[in-house]
């Protein structure tokens, strides 16, 4: 589970300079303020999330009941949406003022750095096991494993009040 864990919350933090690489670098799309938006909000989900499995793996080595850090990522719950809703909007504006290289592309990490919010933050929408697989087919999709914790974390937090 360590092993998972530490892989998940690696995984997060490389993939900010690889895509970087590969959509600005490799590929050339254009470095426009709609795309480093785009760019951006999707880089702050991914620090979101490798900030996140670095909590779920102190909680594990350190036998916690709850990983630290939880109102943190409570905030992030109720301010990402403003922020990915703005990011949307403007990124969207670009494309239909100037369609294109310039702005295609922000829209479109914009639209992943959502689907990164709803999987870390409401539904898991990664199965990238063969019992998440399972468990997507027979049960569907579940809450993810942050937003389970945040229901605890909430609840533990109304019995201390």
């Amino acid at each position: 589970m360590r092993r998972r864990l530490r892989s998940l919350m690696v995984g997060e933090l490389v993939n900010i300079p690889l895509q970087a690489g590969i959509w600005f670098g490799m590929i050339g799309f254009p470095l426009t303020w709609a795309n480093l938006a785009g760019f951006a909000l999707f880089s702050l989900l991914l620090i979101q999330g490798a900030a996140y499995w670095a909590a779920k793996l102190d909680q594990l080595r350190n036998r916690r009941s709850l990983p630290r850090g939880l109102a943190v990522f409570a905030l992030a719950r109720k301010v990402n949406p403003a922020l990915l809703g703005a990011g949307l909007l403007a990124t969207g504006a670009a494309v239909v003022t100037d369609p294109g290289g310039g702005s295609w592309p922000g829209l479109a990490f914009a639209l992943f750095a959502v689907l990164e919010q709803i999987n870390y933050f409401s539904a898991q929408l990664m199965h990238d096991t063969a019992a998440d697989l399972r468990r997507l087919r027979t049960v569907g999709f579940r809450r993810s494993q942050l937003a389970r914790d945040l229901a605890r974390h909430g609840a533990a937090s109304r019995t201390t009040a």
